[in-house]
């Protein structure tokens, strides 16, 4: 698989070695951007880098980096969203078989506006499009997230705002990206 230069950056597939340095990357955004923080239910994935991303044949993580300090993450995995907390025509459209769903979007606030998270999306987007069983690269978003939904709109059709407008609980609007080669 190919590695980008992005200035001083290097974006490329994650080995072992970057694991700690991802899930770093990935638990701060929990606790800084989110204001939540680890959600077993949520987040159990990125406790298992290895086991969630780096071992299965169809899912990949991606990592961008300065020297040896990760400093941006992009995860894809097999996982179709499921209903619930999605709605059911969103399980349906995109069944687990074929569905690679993008995850743990991630740029450390010192470094991004420099064109990582675009990068690593594309890294994503060529993985999926080489595993032929994929028909769809689905993603959502919070849109309460700074920057979240414009960069989503430049480079993904939404497919479902489920904002309701009556109050913060409920700010998510789904994705898909295209594939090249693909038809939806």
């Amino acid at each position: 698989m190919p590695h980008h230069r992005v200035g001083p950056y290097e974006v490329k597939p994650a080995e072992r070695r970057h694991v700690d340095g991802a899930r770093s990357v990935m638990l701060d955004t929990f606790y800084r951007d989110f204001g939540f923080g680890y959600r077993p239910e949520w987040h159990a994935d990125v406790i298992d880098l290895d086991g969630t991303y780096l071992t299965p044949d169809r899912h990949a993580l991606f990592v961008a980096t300065t020297g040896d300090e990760v400093v941006a993450t992009t995860a894809v995995r097999a996982a179709a969203p499921h209903c619930p907390p999605h709605p059911r025509f969103l399980a349906e459209r995109y069944p687990d078989d074929t569905t690679a769903q993008l995850f743990r979007v991630y740029v450390r606030p010192g470094h991004r506006r420099c064109g990582l998270a675009r990068a690593l999306v594309a890294l994503a987007v060529d993985f999926v499009t080489r595993q032929l069983r994929y028909q769809a690269l689905y993603l959502h978003t919070d849109a309460r997230v700074p920057g979240a939904e414009p960069f989503w709109r430049s480079l993904a059709t939404p497919v479902h705002d489920a904002r309701d407008g009556r109050d913060d609980t409920c700010q998510t609007i789904h994705f898909e990206i295209p594939l090249p080669g693909r038809a939806r």
